[in-house]
């Protein structure tokens, strides 16, 4: 009995790996967006490699970390201020890409509206697309005049319209994209009257975020207030000699690793309470 249950264990076991173990065909995985160069591309930084970022977060741990054994002559807070500065360059980049979506969120339906005095002054699809490079904000102008700029040299307006969705990298380009492809390709005479139903749309969503966004943003200053008191108040004491030397020993530097820990958690819950939720870009 026991070697039936055992045969019969391992056979289920054996039939629950069976479909990594022998796959009947290949099978195509979509690839996952890599997050940091999206948020990079949002930046307007779309032309800077990863490894630059890299490598400047390097950089900046290492000079947070030299300062900081330089002025409290304690490795424990060398080393903290140096996994903090490590993530600076990342921060300073996300901060800007949310910049530049929320410029972008409110200048998106001056944008549509553009757009459709193009099309009903008789200019060709592409060429009003191409025309928002003037109108459009800093972050994006770059895209719209690489736009107009690819479109004359190959004429295939439809790869032309995928490297845009790229480089703008925004879930408000890729519904408008995809529109206008749509309506490049198959046709469409409510070309016109879709776009001006998607820019009211955008500038209600627009003025109800900023609304929501200005009595939440009491949150976020709370939790850079909150994880930056106790810090400041830390410096302050290291400037005692006893008590850089209780902080340089085995215990305190496990203090103060685990009062890192925390403090990332709540500043990042935190945030979490006081962040709306983001569109995600589903036509990619």
């Amino acid at each position: 009995m026991r070697l039936l249950l055992g045969a019969s264990l391992g056979a289920g076991l054996l039939l629950i790996a069976a479909p990594w173990l022998w796959p009947t065909g290949r099978r195509t995985r979509t690839p996952r967006p890599n997050l940091l160069a999206e948020r990079l591309a949002r930046a307007g930084l779309a032309g800077v490699p990863l490894r630059t970022l890299v490598a400047l977060s390097v950089l900046s741990a290492l000079t947070g970390g030299g300062l900081a054994v330089a002025m409290t002559g304690v490795p424990a807070y060398g080393l903290l201020a140096g996994v903090v500065a490590l993530a600076i360059p990342a921060m300073l980049a996300a901060s800007r890409a949310a910049a530049a979506r929320r410029a972008a969120r409110s200048s998106w339906p001056d944008l549509i509206d553009h757009l459709v005095a193009s099309l009903r002054a008789g200019i060709p699809l592409p060429e009003a697309v191409a025309a928002l490079a003037a109108p459009a904000p800093a972050a994006y102008r770059e895209a719209f005049a690489s736009f107009g700029a690819g479109f004359r040299a190959t004429g295939d307006a439809g790869l032309c319209l995928d490297e845009l969705k790229e480089r703008l990298a925004d879930p408000v380009a890729d519904r408008l994209i995809e529109t206008l492809r749509m309506a490049r390709e198959v046709g469409g005479t409510e070309l016109v009257g879709v776009l001006r139903t998607l820019g009211s749309h955008l500038r209600q969503e627009a003025a109800a975020r900023s609304e929501i966004d200005a009595r939440q943003s009491w949150v976020r200053g709370a939790a850079r207030l909150g994880v930056a008191a106790p810090w400041v108040v830390l410096a302050l004491l290291s400037t005692r000699a006893e008590a850089a030397a209780a902080y340089a020993s085995p215990q305190g530097v496990a203090l103060l690793a685990g009062a890192l820990a925390v403090s990332v958690v709540a500043y990042r819950l935190m945030l979490a309470a006081g962040r709306l939720p983001e569109e995600r870009r589903w036509f990619r």
